[in-house]
Protein backbone atom coordinates (compact mmCIF):
# COMPACT_ATOMS: atom_id res chain seq x y z
CA UNK A 1 0.00 0.00 0.00
CA UNK A 2 1.91 3.28 -1.19
CA UNK A 3 1.05 6.48 1.44
CA UNK A 4 -0.43 9.65 -0.11
CA UNK A 5 1.14 12.68 -1.50
CA UNK A 6 1.19 15.15 1.50
CA UNK A 7 -0.69 18.38 0.40
CA UNK A 8 1.39 21.62 0.20
CA UNK A 9 0.42 23.36 3.44
CA UNK A 10 0.14 26.48 1.44
CA UNK A 11 -1.26 26.01 -2.10
CA UNK A 12 -0.54 29.82 -3.44
CA UNK A 13 3.66 29.18 -2.69
CA UNK A 14 3.41 25.96 -4.76
CA UNK A 15 1.02 27.77 -7.50
CA UNK A 16 2.34 28.58 -10.86
CA UNK A 17 -0.07 31.50 -11.54
CA UNK A 18 0.88 35.15 -9.46
CA UNK A 19 -3.07 36.57 -8.20
CA UNK A 20 -3.70 38.53 -9.21
CA UNK A 21 -3.12 38.11 -12.88
CA UNK A 22 -4.58 38.12 -16.16
CA UNK A 23 -5.89 35.09 -17.13
CA UNK A 24 -7.33 33.79 -20.69
CA UNK A 25 -9.65 31.08 -20.97
CA UNK A 26 -11.12 29.68 -24.13
CA UNK A 27 -14.66 28.37 -24.37
CA UNK A 28 -15.91 26.49 -27.20
CA UNK A 29 -19.11 25.12 -28.63
CA UNK A 30 -21.93 25.12 -31.27
CA UNK A 31 -22.19 28.94 -33.01
CA UNK A 32 -25.80 29.31 -31.73
CA UNK A 33 -27.53 33.02 -30.79
CA UNK A 34 -26.97 33.41 -27.56
CA UNK A 35 -23.45 31.70 -26.49
CA UNK A 36 -20.91 35.02 -26.75
CA UNK A 37 -23.75 36.44 -24.21
CA UNK A 38 -23.86 32.86 -21.84
CA UNK A 39 -20.01 33.25 -21.67
CA UNK A 40 -19.72 37.06 -20.59
CA UNK A 41 -22.53 36.97 -18.27
CA UNK A 42 -20.90 33.96 -16.66
CA UNK A 43 -17.43 35.97 -16.64
CA UNK A 44 -18.87 38.63 -15.42
CA UNK A 45 -20.09 36.83 -12.49
CA UNK A 46 -16.28 35.68 -11.22
CA UNK A 47 -14.84 39.00 -12.24
CA UNK A 48 -16.47 42.73 -11.85
CA UNK A 49 -13.57 44.04 -13.82
CA UNK A 50 -14.90 41.89 -16.72
CA UNK A 51 -14.39 43.94 -20.16
CA UNK A 52 -16.27 42.53 -23.05
CA UNK A 53 -14.65 44.15 -24.96
CA UNK A 54 -11.45 42.11 -25.16
CA UNK A 55 -13.39 38.74 -25.92
CA UNK A 56 -11.68 37.10 -28.83
CA UNK A 57 -14.03 35.12 -31.54
CA UNK A 58 -12.79 32.65 -33.93
CA UNK A 59 -15.55 30.19 -36.35
CA UNK A 60 -14.26 26.60 -36.94
CA UNK A 61 -13.54 26.11 -40.20
CA UNK A 62 -16.85 25.12 -41.41
CA UNK A 63 -18.86 27.40 -39.58
CA UNK A 64 -20.56 25.08 -37.21
CA UNK A 65 -18.49 26.07 -33.76
CA UNK A 66 -17.19 28.60 -32.18
CA UNK A 67 -14.43 29.45 -29.69
CA UNK A 68 -14.62 32.35 -27.27
CA UNK A 69 -11.50 33.84 -25.74
CA UNK A 70 -11.99 35.43 -22.26
CA UNK A 71 -9.79 37.17 -20.54
CA UNK A 72 -10.35 37.44 -16.60
CA UNK A 73 -8.65 38.87 -13.66
CA UNK A 74 -7.89 35.97 -11.60
CA UNK A 75 -7.53 36.51 -7.51
CA UNK A 76 -7.77 32.76 -6.52
CA UNK A 77 -7.09 29.31 -7.24
CA UNK A 78 -10.98 28.84 -6.02
CA UNK A 79 -12.23 31.36 -8.20
CA UNK A 80 -10.58 29.66 -11.31
CA UNK A 81 -11.87 26.31 -10.18
CA UNK A 82 -15.35 27.96 -9.35
CA UNK A 83 -15.34 29.41 -13.35
CA UNK A 84 -14.40 26.35 -15.10
CA UNK A 85 -16.91 24.36 -13.21
CA UNK A 86 -19.88 27.28 -14.42
CA UNK A 87 -18.73 27.40 -17.79
CA UNK A 88 -18.25 23.53 -18.50
CA UNK A 89 -21.73 22.98 -16.67
CA UNK A 90 -23.52 25.13 -19.61
CA UNK A 91 -25.14 23.59 -21.61
CA UNK A 92 -24.20 25.62 -24.55
CA UNK A 93 -20.99 25.24 -23.72
CA UNK A 94 -18.49 21.71 -25.14
CA UNK A 95 -14.82 22.24 -23.79
CA UNK A 96 -13.47 24.64 -21.60
CA UNK A 97 -9.23 24.86 -21.75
Amino acid sequence: MTTPTPLPENPRTDSLIEYPSLFPIKVMGLKVDGMVHAVTSIAEQFDPTFDAATIELRESTGGKYLGVTITVTATSREQLDELYRTLTSHPMVKVVL
